[in-house]
């Protein structure tokens, strides 16, 4: 086969790959693309084509091959690296630094919050906060499992409400 009678049965065809361009990609820019490179891989490996065969499913083919290669190398440039520890020397100038006073001030809020809790929640909040299980909890204050996990939901309540935001 000639290249004139090639590509006039390529140009002829190639209308159809455009729709299955863009139901691979799922996006017009990338099907364009897509579409072209597929005519120019058709026009590149002419001399593969066998005369008589249906090309719409050799051009579909090449299109299918070509999108599946360009997935599988996106999804391995995808994976997750280790940052090598030059990319940490790079960025250490760009840390910001703490204001340790902020923090203070709302360490203070909080303590006063929890100091001004009714002791009936104040007592399993503070176990539960030294690092008790609520089991141990109940043993310790001899009272309930459902009802140390109740009082200590309620403190986390009543402390979310009256520890101001910032």
């Amino acid at each position: 086969m000639s290249s004139v009678e090639f590509n006039t049965l390529l140009i002829g065809n190639a209308d159809f790959l455009k729709p299955f361009a863009f139901t691979l990609t799922k996006d017009a820019e990338q099907a364009k693309d897509l579409y072209q490179e597929t005519l120019f891989r058709a026009l590149s490996n002419q001399e593969k084509y066998l005369e008589g065969t249906n090309i719409r499913a050799w051009l579909f083919t090449i299109m299918r091959n070509i999108f599946i290669n360009h997935y599988r190398k996106k999804a391995k440039t995808r994976l997750v690296t280790e940052p090598a520890i030059s990319d940490f020397f790079l960025n250490y100038q760009q840390m910001p630094a703490s204001n340790k006073a902020d923090t203070n001030l709302r360490m203070k809020d909080i303590h006063v919050a929890v100091y001004h809790l009714p002791p009936i929640f104040k007592q399993p909040f503070m176990l539960y906060y030294e690092g008790y299980k609520y089991f141990e909890i109940a043993d310790i204050l001899q009272e309930p499992l459902g009802t140390i996990k109740s009082r200590i939901h309620f403190a986390r309540k009543i402390l979310k409400n009256q520890i101001p935001r910032h």
